[in-house]
Formats: C-alpha cells, structure tokens, sequence
C-alpha cells in the first residue's frame, strides 16, 4: 500500500429520530392523555488511533462517514433508541483540522485514544413532553436535530523516538534494516526512499521506534524535491541519528545544509538533539578520509561516531549514546487545541434579501426550523410563536416582507402570510 500522510474526509453525526403524537388507547381509558414518545439522539463519529494503520492511504476508498441515526418515538411514550456511533481508525500520529476553517481539533497519539469529531443530533420530542395543565392533548412533536457535519483535514505526523536524517545515500535505510525488522529499498542511487519507514530496534532491553526519513536536498524547506512532503515526520521524532555518506565530497557541508533546511522548515527543529554518524567506513576511502572530518567536526564541537550501516561496526554504540539522549529528556508535550467557542448569543439573526427569497439565519432559529414538523398545525404554530417571541417576524415586517414572499430558515422553506405563514 502506498504511503499517504495526507487526506480530506467527510464526518456527519446522525439525525436525532422524530418525536411522535400518540394519546392512549385503554379499554377503561376512553380520554386517555398524550403518549407519544421522543426520538433517540443520533449517532456520533468518533476518530480512534489504530495501530492496525500507519498511513492515511485508506481514505482514498472511502471519504464519508456518517453515524446512525436515532430511532423515532413510538406510542406508550416510548423514547426512540440511540443511534449508532461510528468509529473512524486512523494511525497514530495523525493531527485532525477542520479543513473550511483550519481550526485544529486535537491529535490521536497512542493507540485507542478517542476524539469526538461530529455530534449526533438530539431526538425530538413526543407529545406527551409538552403537555400542561393548559394543554392537556397537545397535538404536536419535533423531528430530531440534525447532526453535526463537517470535512476534516487529516495530517499525519510519524511518531518515532529517534529520526535518521541526511542527504539522500548516505545510508539510512540500510542502518534502519540493519538495527530493526523493517525492510526498506536500499539501492546505491539517490531518493531510494520515497516514504518515511519505521522500524523497532531493542537497545538493552528497550524497544525503540527508530524512522528512516526520506533525503533532504537543499531548498526542501520549499518543496523542492521530496523534503517538503517529509519534513512535518521529523517533528515528532525526539532524537536524530544524522548520517553523514563518507563518499560525499564534502560531509561538512552536507551536515551544514540538511541543518539549515531542518531550521528553515521548523527553527525548533534545529535544536533536536542529534547524534552525528560519518557511516561507509568499510570503504577504505572513506577510512583514509575519516581524521580529517573528524577533526573539522571536532572545531564544530560535534563528536561524531565513525559507522559502517553494511557490516554493523559502531552501530550499537550509536544506538546506545542516542537512547541515552532520549531517555534524559522530559515526556512530551502535545499540541493544544484551542478551545470551542460558544456564541454568548444564540438567539442571534441576521436577515437578507435575495433574488431567492428572505434569507434567515441565526442558530436557534436556523435548529427550531429543522425540528419543526410541518405535519402537525400545532407544531407550525409554536414556531410561529418562537418567531414571535425572538423578534424575527417584526424585523421581517419592518425589513418590507408582503404577503407571499418566500421566506427562507436553514433548510425550510416557507410563504409568508400575514396573519401566518406556511411551508
């Protein structure tokens, strides 16, 4: 399956179930009162880290998700049962925002962890919630709310404990094979790796997450060649094993531009902590060459470890001493979502005048209208009432609306009369 840290998926919880007007119907009860029951509150989709998954590649198949929705009321003042939630996996490692506003909704990093993307909707009410002692056999119920909907934005960001960077051949994916299970294409020609591969080392009894990030060339920072698609998996991996190709004709300026490109993208990727491996020293070049970098890495105060990813020399001390940064540093800290906002007025409205009709919107009014059943006359005339009453049908009447205008309320659609209006 191909790697695939990106993608746009479509989330809706599902619709609260209708509400109903039922009144008993006993042998001895020949006036019995209202019994219909509320609707179930729908479903809601949840996104849940799976570590069944490490890309994002099954959202090419299927992009929408919608939870169930509730049941409808019934008779006897049964209440409607609660529709089914929905439960996305994505891998670990995936950053959630919603894609129309760029809002961050919050990250899933260890497997199972939950978050709640888009709420179901609540159920509507049955006659018997609205009776009194004014009315005692109302004829009215709601239809459920509907659900929250939205597109997502996914971004996954591979969680590893150490990252292996450096320009491309210098022999990363073949450190990674040698020190793990994993098996990445290694060949000896740039840009073998295209995706970022993970593997387990166990270092001293400790299992260590270790990523081959794909090389970095110069102007990566802007998306050139692949560094740009690859920089975001560098962030999460706490320690980096920079790999310097002891072939180059000039490491020192490799280890100086790859730095510059990690700066570039992230400043605070510059300050990871990095261990620094000059690998291919079974090559005797690359021997003959190694005390004059080590030297210039020394005047840069870096003490670097001369490897050799083919034969294994050195590789276990160089896992050692980055296992030994990782362990010394503090828990990670997660990002912050910002918190939800709730308008301080939902009773609020604007109204517009458009070739269509007058537009209404406003929250309340915009969910009193989804929930209204036009079925029951009862039912059209508490909206009424609620137009009333929130200031909307004077504002209408003073904004110029005549008799048989459309009128316009989220997804309903009324004529307006003056005496009353109906859909």
């Amino acid at each position: 399956m191909m790697f695939k840290d990106q993608a746009k998926i479509y989330v809706k919880g599902g619709d609260g179930g209708n509400g109903v007007v039922a009144f008993r119907r006993e042998k001895y009860v020949p006036r019995g009162g209202p019994a219909g029951g509320s609707g179930g509150k729908g479903g809601d989709v949840y996104l849940v880290a799976s570590p069944r998954h490490n890309t994002l590649a099954h959202f090419a198949y299927k992009v929408h998700f919608k939870a169930e929705r509730g049941k409808h009321g019934s008779g006897s003042n049964k209440q409607g049962a609660r529709g089914k939630d929905i439960e996305v996996p994505v891998p670990p490692g995936t950053e959630v925002y919603d894609a129309d506003t760029g809002e961050f909704l919050g990250e899933l990093l260890q497997p199972g962890e939950r978050l709640l993307v888009a709420r179901g909707g609540r159920g509507g009410r049955g006659n018997y919630a609205f009776r009194s002692s004014t009315n005692q056999a109302p004829r009215i119920a709601e239809k459920g709310e509907p659900g929250e909907e939205r597109w997502l934005r996914l971004e996954l960001k591979i969680i590893a404990d150490i990252g292996i960077i450096g320009v491309p051949n210098a022999g990363k994916s073949t450190l990674l094979a040698r020190v793990t299970r994993a098996k990445p294409k290694v060949a000896d020609y740039p840009f073998t790796t295209i995706a970022p591969n993970l593997g387990v080392a166990i270092v001293d009894d400790q299992d260590v997450v270790l990523a081959d990030i794909p090389g970095l060339i110069e102007g990566a920072h802007k998306g050139v060649g692949l560094g740009d698609d690859f920089l975001r998996h560098i962030e999460r991996t706490r320690v980096l094993i920079h790999m310097l190709n002891g072939l180059s004709p000039d490491p020192i300026g490799d280890f100086e531009a790859i730095n510059q490109e990690l700066s570039l993208f992230n400043p605070e990727l510059a300050e990871r902590p990095q261990v620094v491996a000059f690998n291919k020293m079974d090559i005797p070049e690359v021997q003959e060459r190694w005390p004059e970098v080590e030297a210039k890495l020394k005047q840069m105060d870096i003490e670097a470890i001369p490897i050799s990813a083919v034969t294994g020399e050195n590789v276990q001390a160089l896992l050692r001493k980055a296992v030994a940064i990782l362990n010394a540093l503090p828990p990670i800290e997660r990002k912050k979502a910002l918190p939800i906002i709730v308008p301080d007025d939902e009773d609020a409205f604007t109204i517009e005048k458009t070739s269509e009709g007058w537009i209404v919107r406003g929250k309340r009014i915009e969910r009193a209208a989804a929930m209204t059943n036009w079925d029951y006359y009862e039912a059209a005339l508490r909206f009424h009432r609620i137009m009333e009453a929130m200031g909307i049908a004077q504002a209408l009447v003073e904004a110029g609306v005549q008799e048989g205008d459309t009128v316009i309320i989220g997804n309903v659609v009324l004529e307006w009369r003056d005496d009353f209006y109906y859909d």
